[in-house]
């Protein structure tokens, strides 16, 4: 289990996509019973406020250069306008590292992008928004035949999610950190997905 998981922020961070696991990491209330929450870090390039692109101002707790993640830690790349651009370089090669030393790294949208610029889709099973969208944006992705046509895939280590995923991402990642009972988990993915009321009550009853 993690208990430190960092949150790369930056300017157009699409806010929404991280937001049911940033909720249930950082308030643990549905956490196994004696499990405290996780400690979520905001990393960015430089410590002075990004703004989202829902327009929230977010302060980073660190920069990237006082990030140094351990094998229980956690990565977390939200989406965003700008993963094309030589800016995030450097998150890039951190989350290569992550990989390459068994560190989870969880990616949505925009930043799945980023992944595949630098090749780390190559070999492992992936999604995205769209394949022929990552092949056009990036012309030396070679991952094609470990592309999943799926809202989100995790291969060991590495979560990978659609744009429009979010909560499916979400749902990897707590099960990925075992933070949440299988009992929990379901119930919580079944209320958020469906909105009935029946998955409230097994959600609480699980956590009694």
């Amino acid at each position: 289990m993690s208990n430190t998981v960092y949150l790369y922020v930056f300017d157009t961070m699409s806010d929404w996509e991280i937001g049911y696991v940033t909720a249930e990491l950082n308030s643990g209330r549905f956490y196994k019973k004696g499990m405290s929450p996780s400690k979520i870090v905001a990393v960015g390039n430089e410590k002075a406020p990004v703004t989202t692109m829902g327009g929230l101002k977010v302060l980073p707790d660190i920069c990237l250069d006082e990030c140094s993640l351990a094998s229980t830690d956690t990565l977390i790349l939200p989406g965003g306008d700008t993963w094309t651009a030589p800016i995030h370089q450097p998150i890039l090669q951190v989350a290569q590292r992550c990989i390459e030393e068994g560190i989870l790294v969880a990616a949505i949208c925009g930043a799945t992008i980023g992944l595949a610029q630098t090749g780390l889709l190559n070999s492992r099973e992936h999604t995205s928004n769209d394949l022929e969208y990552l092949k056009m944006v990036c012309p030396t992705y070679a991952g094609e035949q470990h592309y999943r046509r799926e809202s989100v895939v995790t291969d060991g280590k590495l979560i990978t999610a659609s744009g429009v995923a979010p909560l499916e991402f979400s749902a990897h990642i707590l099960r990925a950190l075992g933070v949440f009972s299988e009992t929990t988990l379901d119930a919580w993915y079944s209320l958020n997905k469906t909105h009935k009321p029946q998955y409230f009550f097994e959600l609480m009853s699980s956590i009694q």
